[in-house]
């Protein structure tokens, strides 16, 4: 029997269907493309805007088209949200919300007639655990699941719920699995990641400490971590010389304390730049590569007026990020963002990303203009692009080079 995977959104996304994926094989199911007329298609949602849950319901009917006798299962951030909805879409046969994920396997394998007891094994914390695989140089490691702060533009919270966590001895369990797959680097995912230890009583540095002790693994890198979270003793600690690198993906989503505030985010302007000039402080110097911060923008907020987005630009031109991942701001039912005054018109939103993307342009290339000379490692990945190869320094700048089969997976010295 042939199954495919179709998966949307965020990388937490990602290494929970590479999880489904594994427990299927084990089954005996063969994994081919969704366009090979599979028997059964598992579609990953995600509805974080209106254009996501837009093209998870597409996706649906386009897999439906491919093969009307397969069977479609669908999971993910839309089937939590609009569970009746996508039930009622044509060829679904069973949709799983956010509390049933350890059941995805073994449910559609018994909805099937096979076995019942092949798949997933549930995991000792009630959190699905979940990592990437597939890859010889990174992997994705979900180490935390949902979120408390319920901002008031985002459905987060109503999708994945509470925020909890995985413990510490599954977290080093899976990272060893996934160095037995030759894997060199891992990149830690959640929700809120530095909102880790909600559920168990552990920290987020106890987390880092353990899996610094995991052989075989060689970097590791820190996604989505909120600014108030990033704790001063966690830097301290990466500076001190460790796998870590320095690459951090921190949220700003507004540069004005106006909109800060009224989204209810837990920080101003003045607390997230001197956490950036912390980090600075503490991990850049003489010889050493600049730190790379990629902060999440969004473009239209109610009640962003042109002086709050000129401020708002300002802003980031002063913390000087190497990278903003820019978003409109998509008004989603139910949330109290969606129902306040000064809704920003969608042409304006429109420009206003095209100007953000800009200006992440500008500041991208003087991130890496102000690395140049330095001697960085790069771990090389084994796709060969029409000759070449590409690999990442610890700040995450991109190198390219002919394709040598010797380099796929190794960490080599290069100079910027």
């Amino acid at each position: 029997m042939k199954i495919a995977f179709l998966t949307l959104g965020c990388k937490l996304n990602y290494a929970e269907t590479s999880t489904y994926e594994r427990g299927f094989k084990a089954a005996g199911l063969e994994v081919v493309q969704w366009s090979d007329k599979a028997d059964i298609y598992l579609v990953n949602t995600c509805s974080v805007t209106a254009t996501s849950d837009s093209k998870s319901r597409n996706l649906i009917r386009k897999v439906h088209r491919v093969n009307p006798e397969a069977a479609v299962i669908v999971t993910g951030c839309s089937a939590q949200l609009r569970r009746e909805e996508i039930e009622a879409i044509e060829g679904v046969t069973r949709v799983f919300g956010a509390t049933e994920k350890e059941s995805v396997v073994p449910e559609t394998l018994a909805l099937l007639g096979l076995s019942k007891t092949a798949g997933l094994a549930p995991g000792r914390s009630g959190v699905f655990g979940a990592f990437s695989t597939g890859e010889r140089t990174r992997s994705f490691l979900k180490v935390q699941d949902g979120c408390n702060n319920f901002c008031k533009y985002c459905t987060v919270p109503y999708a994945r719920g509470e925020s909890r966590n995985i413990p510490i001895a599954e977290c080093v369990c899976n990272a060893r699995k996934i160095a037995q797959e030759g894997v060199k680097e891992i990149v830690l995912t959640g929700v809120n990641t530095g909102d880790f230890g909600r559920s168990t009583g552990e920290t987020f540095l106890d987390l880092l400490k353990a899996l610094e002790e995991v052989d075989g693994i060689e970097r590791y890198r820190i996604s989505s971590i909120e600014p108030n979270l990033l704790e001063d003793s966690i830097i301290d600690w990466i500076a001190s010389g460790t796998k870590f690198q320095p690459h951090f993906h921190i949220p700003l989503q507004a540069g004005t304390d106006t909109l800060l505030r009224s989204m209810g985010r837990h920080y101003d302007t003045d607390f997230f730049e001197r956490k950036i000039e912390y980090v600075r402080r503490r991990l850049e110097g003489p010889g050493k590569p600049l730190v790379f911060f990629g902060i999440d923008v969004m473009a239209g907020l109610p009640g962003e007026t042109e002086e709050l987005f000129r401020q708002g630009c300002d802003f980031i031109k002063r913390i000087r990020p190497a990278f903003i991942h820019v978003f409109p701001y998509s008004r989603r039912p139910g949330t109290p963002a969606a129902e306040m005054p000064g809704q920003v018109p969608d042409n304006v939103k429109k420009m206003r990303v095209e100007e953000l993307e800009k200006l992440c342009s500008d500041l991208h290339s003087r991130f890496i203009e102000a690395n140049r000379g330095i001697k960085e490692k790069v771990l090389f990945e084994s796709t060969d692009r029409n000759g070449r190869m590409e690999g990442y320094t610890g700040n995450y700048i991109r190198i390219e080079r002919g394709y040598d089969p010797a380099l796929c997976g190794k960490i080599v010295d290069v100079v910027i």
